[in-house]
This record gives C-alpha cells, structure tokens and sequence, in this order.
C-alpha cells in the first residue's frame, strides 16, 4: 500500500509478527519523512527536491556501506542489510515524492499508473521481502493490489488533491466523460460527474479482485493482514457509491462498524 494508506489501514501494524515492526517502522520513517518533504510545510520546490536529493545521497552510503549521517538511515541501513532488502523500492519511492514536486496533471491513465508503480508499489515488495516471499507472482498481484489502493485514495481524496493543487484523475478521463476542471473547484456532482466516477471505481475494483488471491496464498499474519487491506479497500469503493460519489462532502472513511465487516469478510475470503 502507498503510504497515505496507513490512514485506512491501522490494523496493519496489529497483525505484523513483533520481529518485524522494527524493520516496518524503519521503512515507514524514510518513506514518510520523505513523503513530507515533498508536501508539507511552505518550502520552495527547488528546496524540497535538494532535501530529496539528499535521500538519495544517503541510500548511495548504505550501497557502499559508509556510515549514516542522521539515525533515521542509520537504523534504515540496519535493516536494509539484515533483510538484504533491494535498493531500488526506496528509490522508487524518491522518484514519486520528486514528481509530486513539479507534477500534478497526469494525461492518461498510464502515466498516472506509471506514478502509483513508484508510489505504491514499493511498499508492498519490501514488505513481501521482509516476509521472504517476493516470488515473480506474488510480486506481481502485490503491485496490482497497491496500485488499486493508490487509485481507491486518489478518488477518496478528490477534494483533498484539489486543494493543493492536484489532479489524479487523468485528463483524458474528464474529457471523455465531459467533466471540466471547473466542476472540482467547485464540488458540482451531476450525471457527468457520476458516470466517470463509476468508471474509475470499477477500474480499481477489478484491479483489487483481480489480483486478491495473494492474500489467499500468503500463510500465517501476512495473509490475514492483506486480506483486511484488500477489504479495506473495496469498502472505500462501496462507501463512495453509497455517497453517491460526492466525496467533496462526504469523504468516505472506515468507522469502528465496518472494521466488523471486514473482518468478517476477510474470514470468508475464498
């Protein structure tokens, strides 16, 4: 899952056997504190990606094995080198929160799948890496899985996005189904609205079920903790349907009650 997932997602660290939380949080402190550095507080955007530069510098020091300048890659490169985790997810994540930077229209659907294969889905092979089961398969149901989250938070978080500035629904997209930008400054939800909506909710949710049999195929902890995260998601989709995709004004969000449903879902996942 991407890292605004955790939001919707809590019973993930429940569920992690105890040897792994340290590792978990080691990764969850580089991705989020980087995460921030892309979006939070009024730095310029020249400063934010010298700040994010600077991550890359020090992920260089741990390939070479050189000393950490601050604890936070210290205690990274500890569990980079524990789990012989492979490099290249933390890079892929530096390279999403740096198009974050200077990007925020995607054209078509593949350039903003393109954004969820370096935001997303390297949360997902690291932990399929902690967990000694990054097969080419499973690697390849994680990705589809994260990406789903990544688009399920981009619908969610329409009003959000806007508010800084962000488009996640492909243009293309809006001109097809006649939406102008105009009508997300101004919340208009009307029958042009729904029916794109509709459409980027089924393209997540066949994306989710498509690929939900990783969480069938995972033993112990791991399986149970990913068929919650698959529920979890589906039940964002339902609650924006059932919101009549006005998340300008109702953004769909878990209460205590559906986590009972989850759960209950996930028990009779097959």
């Amino acid at each position: 899952m991407s890292i605004n997932h955790y939001e919707n997602f809590p019973v993930a660290s429940l569920l992690l056997p105890a040897r792994l939380r340290p590792a978990v949080r080691a990764i969850y402190a580089f991705a989020r504190s980087a995460d921030d550095l892309a979006d939070e507080g009024d730095a310029a955007p020249e400063q934010r990606l010298r700040a994010l530069h600077a991550y890359e510098t020090a992920l260089d020091r741990i390939k070479h094995k050189q000393a950490a300048e601050s604890s936070l890659f210290q205690t990274l490169g500890q569990v980079i080198v524990e789990y012989r985790l492979p490099l290249a997810p933390f890079r892929d994540l530096l390279s999403a929160f740096k198009q974050d930077v200077v990007t925020t229209r995607y054209s078509q659907f593949p350039e903003l799948l393109d954004y969820c294969r370096r935001s997303a889905n390297p949360v997902g092979a690291l932990m399929l890496h902690l967990y000694g089961a990054a097969t080419e398969q499973n690697l390849r149901d994680s990705d589809a899985i994260c990406s789903a989250l990544q688009l399920i938070n981009f619908w969610q978080d329409v009003a959000i996005d806007w508010d800084k500035a962000r488009i996640y629904l492909p243009l293309e997209d809006l001109q097809r189904f006649g939406v102008s930008q105009a009508q997300l400054a101004g919340g208009t939800v009307d029958h042009a609205w729904r029916r794109l909506m509709q459409f980027e909710v089924q393209r997540a949710r066949s994306m989710m079920t498509g690929a939900q049999a990783l969480a069938l195929r995972l033993p112990g902890r791991i399986g149970w903790e990913l068929r919650l995260v698959v529920q979890g998601g589906l039940r964002i989709l339902e609650l924006l349907e059932a919101a009549d995709y006005d998340m300008f004004r109702r953004r769909p969000k878990l209460g205590k009650a559906d986590w009972l449903l989850l759960a209950w879902r996930a028990l009779r996942m097959r």
